[in-house]
């Protein structure tokens, strides 16, 4: 009799320590996510890890019991068994906390395959309007047995990339910012709602309320974390091709230094003076004459000639005698005119008529 009562009892406990599991982990993350401290610090990051295999564990329960059918409507659901639909995605939410940078691409591999799970479970419950993003080849692998019976057309390869299809962003635009307005306004009604739900006075319908109105707003977090993941990943990936390129490379072997070597004009020159000769001529005075004569560098090619001093005083007595033959040359008109001033001046003082400055 005692033992089948605490096998009662230990059958009563079970689905206590699977919502304590839940409420465990979901504690963490709000904490964690909420912070101040850095996230890359040691408890911090045992915290999220411990969280992460509480989650697990309670998925493993949900699993084996059973809670989730694919041939069930949203209304068959218990109001209860709710809640557990948001482990995929506070699974996800706790795996992008990690900060390990050698297993980041990993990690935003596993969190995509999270959130992917819980959209699917919700897309198969029909519990919010929204569209699948497409499956990558490395998230496909990670993803859990749930996605194997994803719906028809719902798993997509993402397109080869190609130039900027300005219509599809600006429609990829529009959905963020649609979305981003629906989160609030959830965020908003979940606010009013957990006040009755905390207070303990909340009755079943509210409670469902309550949890409906989470997974919806998990929905849009997921959409916006799967689009800043494949970002992220398309970064990471380049820079591992990278890293690998570097490795594969193989470095350049040194060159031994060259030996000098001089061009000479012919084999005799190259017998008179040697290789190497410091003061080596790499042109006869012929060659620099034709050089400078193209040019127009040489003195009988426009370059101002210097005038000997002898040359100057010639000139000079050239000038004079000029001058004295234009003087003895001088007609009688001129003479006469030079003889009247001469006479002038002798008779009136100078500045005589000047009444410029007079009163």
């Amino acid at each position: 009799m005692a033992e089948s009562e605490n096998n009662n009892d230990a059958s009563a406990a079970e689905p206590s320590k699977l919502s304590d599991l839940l409420d465990g982990g979901w504690k963490v993350f709000e904490e964690v996510d909420t912070t101040n401290d850095p996230l890359a610090s040691t408890a911090i990051q045992v915290r999220v890890k411990r969280a992460i295999g509480q989650l697990e564990e309670a998925s493993r329960m949900v699993a084996q019991l059973d809670l989730f059918s694919r041939n069930e409507e949203l209304e068959e659901v218990s109001t209860a068994d709710l809640r557990y639909l948001l482990l995929p995605a506070l699974l996800g939410a706790l795996t992008m906390k990690q900060t390990s940078r050698d297993k980041r691409l990993e990690i935003v591999q596993t969190a995509r395959a999270y959130f992917m799970d819980f959209l699917k479970r919700c897309k198969e419950y029909n519990m919010y309007k929204f569209e699948l993003p497409g499956v990558t080849d490395e998230t496909d692998d990670n993803t859990s047995q749930h996605d194997e019976a994803s719906e028809e057309g719902a798993s997509t390869v993402t397109p080869v990339p190609g130039p900027p299809d300005l219509v599809a962003m600006a429609t990829q635009r529009q959905a963020k910012i649609e979305r981003y307005r629906q989160r609030k306004e959830l965020e908003a009604r979940l606010s009013e709602v957990r006040k009755a739900v905390d207070s303990g006075q909340a009755d079943d319908e509210v409670s469902r309320d309550f949890y409906l109105l989470n997974v919806r707003r998990w929905v849009t977090v997921c959409l916006e974390e799967i689009d800043s993941i494949d970002q992220e990943m398309e970064i990471l990936k380049n820079m591992d091709g990278l890293k690998q390129g570097a490795v594969k490379q193989p470095a350049h072997p040194a060159r031994p230094p060259m030996k000098p070597f001089i061009l000479t004009k012919d084999a005799v020159q190259a017998k008179v003076f040697g290789a190497g000769y410091p003061s080596l001529a790499t042109m006869t005075v012929d060659d620099w004459y034709d050089q400078h004569r193209k040019r127009g560098g040489l003195p009988d090619q426009g370059i101002p000639r210097r005038v000997p001093a002898e040359e100057n005083t010639d000139a000079k007595e050239l000038e004079e005698e000029d001058k004295e033959k234009k003087a003895e040359n001088e007609d009688e008109e001129s003479l006469l005119k030079a003889r009247n001033w001469d006479d002038w001046k002798d008779t009136h003082r100078r500045g005589y008529g000047n009444r410029h400055n007079m009163g």
